[in-house]
């Protein structure tokens, strides 16, 4: 009687290891399907070589980046627009144009309409103040302002 009981022990744990190899075995073919290899460390070892291109990759466009938003400050970051009347006849038709990048250096234009025309003027502007020559009162607003 132990003798039945041992064999269907022994025949049980048999079947349960052969479905469980079948098992395994169907996985591990399913992993290597698509990728045109014979064995998993293959596999392994090609998708090792993938991941640290990929790594390489972000590390060169991370640095790319950050160059970018480095050289980005000294691109036209703020642009403002004051209009002003410097006569007492002509109304509002006068105007100041600050375009400046992040550390408010740049240019500003000022057109100035006067009886005769239109006149435009330009400036240089350097850490918010004028360069060669002092800013207007209409000027520092709009560099103020941008």
């Amino acid at each position: 009687m132990i003798i039945y009981i041992a064999l269907s022990v022994f025949f049980g744990w048999l079947i349960f290891l052969t479905i469980l190899v079948v098992l395994i075995r169907r996985h591990y073919f399913k992993l290597i399907s698509g990728t045109r290899k014979e064995r998993i460390d293959e596999v392994l070892e090609s998708l090792i070589d993938a991941y640290s291109g990929s790594r390489k990759e972000v590390e060169e466009l991370r640095h790319t980046v950050d160059a970018e938003i480095k050289d980005s400050q000294y691109h036209l970051q703020k642009v403002n627009i004051i209009r002003f009347n410097p006569f007492e006849k002509s109304g509002e038709q006068s105007f100041v144009l600050a375009l400046l990048d992040k550390e408010k250096n740049g240019v500003i234009i000022n057109f100035m309409y006067t009886s005769d025309g239109l006149r435009a003027f330009t400036k240089k502007v350097k850490a918010g103040k004028g360069e060669d020559y002092s800013l207007s009162e209409e000027e520092q607003k709009a560099v103020t302002a941008a």
